[in-house]
């Protein structure tokens, strides 16, 4: 798996470029577009390094919303995780189920691994290191827990990054983390159901010995007060949460009809995002920015395009009539 181009979504710096200013509504990402309602920041998160205690609540409320009965460690986001991960253990075979987030393979490319993709998980055994993004961003393909706690005994290292799991919950490996030991590996994402990115927060679970060493690696003060205090607060809110997958699973409905009606096909996704085979995936994408919507385009399709969801009735409107008649 070589010459991967690490592009990602959210670049509307791109999409002004090419197409010019004015008021853009990017669905390039898979970010909730109605975030969590931050709290009040108190003085002390702004103008004072983080605490140990503070710290530790942020990380207990995340390992009760997620299910876990192991270590965590929080970190500036699950992408600060993915680059961290390929110097866990020294470079060797790496399998990514494919196709899929392009930093994995990038991440463990660049650090000497020998990475190759696999189209199943059979075909991950035996790899030193086998990366599953679950739910898979961009075909939203899934895969039971159980199956995953198997995969974990065949290979050196399992990491899971469940970074877009949150409105599922029940796909989750993190309860049975306690007993994979050093053999598996979470990564979780908050500012993405949370709404929150540009927080930058997100965590590791699992074996003791390996977020020894995630800490090492990330420093002192990896996470910011404001994302504490924030973190803290959300992750505890079930009555948002439970709210919130019910909303999003209702606004996937209504994207995946828009998408019919302009004649384009559901290839899969998450309710955070939705990825449909469009026939011609940068005429798809070029309709929608001349309407100044940004979508999401892969390299090794022709045809997918991925669209978040709009979050408030006049990008819903805006996005319905751009595709209008374009399946005609």
């Amino acid at each position: 798996m070589t010459g991967q181009a690490r592009d990602h979504g959210g670049d509307l710096d791109r999409a002004r470029a090419a197409y010019g200013g004015g008021d853009w509504i990017d669905l390039s990402t898979g970010i909730n577009p109605l975030p969590y309602p931050m709290p009040q920041i108190p003085p002390h998160a702004l103008n004072a390094l983080p605490t140990a205690t503070d710290m530790s609540a942020l990380q207990r409320a995340a390992a009760k919303a997620y299910g876990a009965r192991t270590g965590i460690v929080a970190l500036a986001g699950a992408q600060a995780a993915i680059q961290l991960v390929p110097r866990l253990r020294p470079a060797g075979t790496a399998a990514v189920l494919s196709p899929s987030y392009n930093e994995h393979a990038a991440a463990l490319a660049a650090q000497g691994w020998q990475v190759r993709a696999a189209s199943d998980l059979s075909a991950m055994a035996g790899a030193d290191l086998a990366v599953v993004v679950n739910p898979n961003n961009p075909d939203g393909r899934v895969w039971p827990p159980e199956g995953l706690a198997r995969l974990a005994g065949d290979v050196g290292l399992l990491v899971v990054d469940e970074s877009f799991a949150d409105p599922t919950p029940h796909l989750s490996l993190c309860p049975q983390l306690h007993d994979l030991g050093e053999r598996a590996l979470v990564l979780r994402s908050f500012g993405k159901f949370y709404g929150l990115a540009g927080l930058r927060l997100g965590f590791a679970l699992g074996g003791a010995a390996a977020l020894d060493r995630l800490r090492a690696l990330s420093g002192p003060w990896a996470v910011s007060g404001p994302a504490i205090v924030a973190g803290t607060a959300a992750l505890a809110d079930e009555t948002w949460q439970q709210a919130t997958r019910a909303r999003l699973a209702r606004d996937a409905e209504r994207l995946d009809a828009i998408a019919a009606r302009a004649g384009w096909s559901l290839v899969g996704g998450t309710t955070l995002f939705r990825t449909f085979e469009t026939g011609d995936a940068m005429a798809a994408r070029d309709r929608l920015a001349r309407a100044r919507i940004w979508t999401r385009a892969f390299p090794y399709s022709t045809g997918w395009l991925r669209l978040g969801l709009p979050g408030h009735a006049a990008g819903w409107d805006r996005l319905e009539n751009a595709l209008a008649g374009s399946g005609q």
